[in-house]
């Protein structure tokens, strides 16, 4: 079911789906939106509630306020989290969505029962160079430059049908959305998120040109030494498109740990 909330400077398009006692509220990268989560959805919503967003710039969200930075879209999880009434969940966030995730998480909402990063922009942020940040952010104007982004972002060829997805909701952005990416949010370094108690999955391509795996592991060894890190082989950065049922199945089994207990 698609629907349309009101934050606080904003109104999220969120895909609910599925149901059961927790939730799962899937975050996207920089240049998706709540479909690049369909194909990992399609394998859990029989076991559990599914809540796609569109961050605030992408898809069918709209920023209100023209804020894009990364703690107003943070609040907008907070508050469709609130809004749908859910006291049980455990936030996926991919990439962008993943350093979303780690905000949200870090300021200790009760609803929180889990925590699951794939291939997370790192809370330590990224020192990328400013010539490649400004060619990252002219790569998504043009469908020739998505396209050629996605040589980078991908280890494995996508199914036609997932490019042009990928090809149209890049191109779908805001313009400050884009911008605040490569300008700020990358970049920006978090607080609190050693601070971070509830279980928490990570995991990352092998062949990620994005997030490096060894460089998360080390990073997220020193902040957050108790979660568990999983490698995901011939896999690129977009991992919820290149290997679904990976992503899944590392959902699947932090239901069945959270569950447990």
């Amino acid at each position: 079911m698609s629907k349309n909330i009101e934050t606080t400077g904003a109104v999220i398009h969120a895909l609910d789906e599925g149901q059961g006692d927790t939730a799962l509220v899937f975050l996207h990268y920089w240049g998706g939106s709540a479909r690049t989560w369909r194909h990992v959805v399609a394998q859990l919503k029989d076991r559990a509630r599914c809540v796609s967003l569109d961050l605030r710039g992408w898809g069918g969200s709209v920023a209100l306020d023209g804020r894009y930075d990364l703690d107003a879209m943070a609040g907008d999880v907070s508050e469709v989290i609130a809004s749908l009434g859910l006291t049980r969940c455990i936030l996926v966030g991919h990439s962008m969505g993943g350093k979303v995730a780690q905000i949200v998480a870090a300021k200790g909402a009760s609803a929180l029962v889990g925590l699951v990063l794939i291939a997370p922009s790192p809370p330590t942020g990224m020192p990328v160079p400013a010539g490649m940040r400004e060619a990252m952010l002219a790569s998504y104007q043009s469908a020739e430059g998505v396209n050629e982004a996605l040589k980078i972002l991908c280890h494995r060829e996508l199914p036609e049908e997932d490019r042009r997805q990928v090809v149209e909701d890049t191109l779908r952005g805001a313009a400050g959305a884009k911008r605040e990416w490569t300008t700020a949010g990358m970049l920006a370094r978090l607080d609190g998120i050693s601070g971070i108690g509830i279980p928490t999955l990570i995991a990352v391509g092998d062949c990620d040109n994005v997030e490096r795996a060894d460089g998360l592991r080390e990073i997220y060894g020193e902040v957050l030494p108790a979660a568990e890190f999983r490698i995901l082989p011939g896999v690129g950065h977009l991992s919820p498109l290149e290997a679904p049922a990976d992503v899944a199945d590392i959902c699947s089994d932090l239901l069945t740990a959270v569950a447990a207990g």
